[in-house]
Formats: structure tokens, sequence, C-alpha cells
């Protein structure tokens, strides 16, 4: 048994954190011609989590709406390693500092790509840089001690908070910016491109670890 008990303890498990986002039905026929256009300059797209590829899913506008119809999440913390032993404590913390929140509107209004950290995936995502921002700033700084009182690594500084809807493998943040770049210009040209692409509302916040989902607070519902 002794063993056992001490295998237990030496695991580790990925710890995802975050806000989650579901986006809204009206932009979603937007949000898809977007990705369309994209896809078609740029191959091997998917989309996030899902793993469907986009070539798949252009072929079908409403298969691909109801794929974007799932819930996405901001990251208010790394993708980590968690130790067993850690769980209990860094939960019953996050609790502590993140009970208590007001709802807010979150504005996503800027297309963006981001590569991680080891440059093998790169994403093209939705960006917060207005309404919200600050309320997800705060919320990350709370993340942040309790990642500091477990050894763990912190946020990135000047964190940009965002979702991610696409992924492609290596870094081609080039050509993938610049397939966006060129659409942006073609949707001004047309007097389409507006403040925001679509808005959501902060409901609560939730995490990941294992298998296992935590509630880490949740707002009642309107």
């Amino acid at each position: 048994m002794k063993c056992i008990t001490c295998l237990s303890l030496s695991l580790i498990v990925y710890f995802v954190f975050g806000i989650l986002v579901c986006i809204p039905p009206l932009p979603k026929k937007e949000i898809v011609c977007f990705l369309k256009k994209v896809a078609s300059v740029v191959p091997h797209l998917h989309l996030v989590e899902a793993d469907v590829p986009l070539s798949i899913l252009c072929k079908d506008d409403q298969k691909f709406e109801r794929a974007l119809g799932r819930e996405f999440h901001i990251s208010l913390g790394r993708n980590v390693p968690l130790r067993v032993h850690q769980i209990n404590s860094v939960i019953s913390m996050l609790r502590q500092k993140l009970q208590l929140q007001k709802r807010y509107l979150i504005d996503f209004n800027k297309w963006e790509v981001f590569v991680n950290d080891d440059h093998t995936r790169s994403f093209l995502s939705l960006e917060i840089t207005t309404s919200g921002l600050s309320e997800i700033s705060k919320q990350i700084d709370a993340v942040n001690e309790v990642y500091k009182l477990h050894n763990l690594p912190e946020f990135y500084k000047d964190p940009r908070p965002h979702i991610s809807l696409v992924w492609a493998l290596g870094d081609i943040r080039t050509s993938l910016k610049g397939a966006v770049d060129v659409e942006l210009r073609k949707l001004r040209a047309g007097g389409c491109v507006q403040n925001r692409i679509f808005t959501s509302k902060f409901c609560g916040i939730e995490c990941k670890i294992g298998n296992k989902t935590h509630k880490i607070c949740k707002l009642p519902d309107e």
C-alpha cells in the first residue's frame, strides 16, 4: 500500500484555468465567413479543441456554426503541471480570492495571431482590448498570487486576454497574419469593420484539472 500511495502523490496533472465564453448566435455567420476566407489562403488550419480541419467545416456552413456554438475560454493563468497533493490547496485559494465577482461585459474587438512558448503551434484568436480588459487583468493578478504560493510559473507579463478559435502546426504567424490583414483591408474598404466583433457577458470562472472541472465562481442566471 505504501508504494501505491507514494506513486499517487507523484502524479502530475495539467491545470487549465479560465473564463468560459460562448459566441452568441448573431456573429457566428460573420466569423464563419471570415475564417473560411483565411482558410482558403492558409492550409492545414484546425478548430481549437475540436481538432476538426477547417477544410472539412468550410464545406458546410451550418456545421461550422454549430462547431462555434460550444464554449471557449479566456486563460487567466498558464497551463501548468500540478502535483496531486497541491490540488485542494490551489482550488481553495482560488475560490477565496475569486468568489466575489460582479457581472461585466467583454468586447472581442481584434483579430490577432499568437504562437505558443515552444513555437509548435500558431493560433488565430479574438483579443480583448477594451471592455472587460480591466476586470480580467485583476482576475489574472489574483491567479498569479495563488500560483506564486505554490511555486507555479506566473502568467505572461503584459497579458493579452483572448479566445483562440483556430490553430495550425508550427510558427506560421507571418502567413496567418498576412491572410488576416488582407481580409481586414477588404472589410474596411467595404465599410464593414465594426468597433467590436461580438460581446459576451462574464458569467463565472472554472478550471479543469485532469479530467475534472472545478467551479471557482458562478454568477446567477439573469
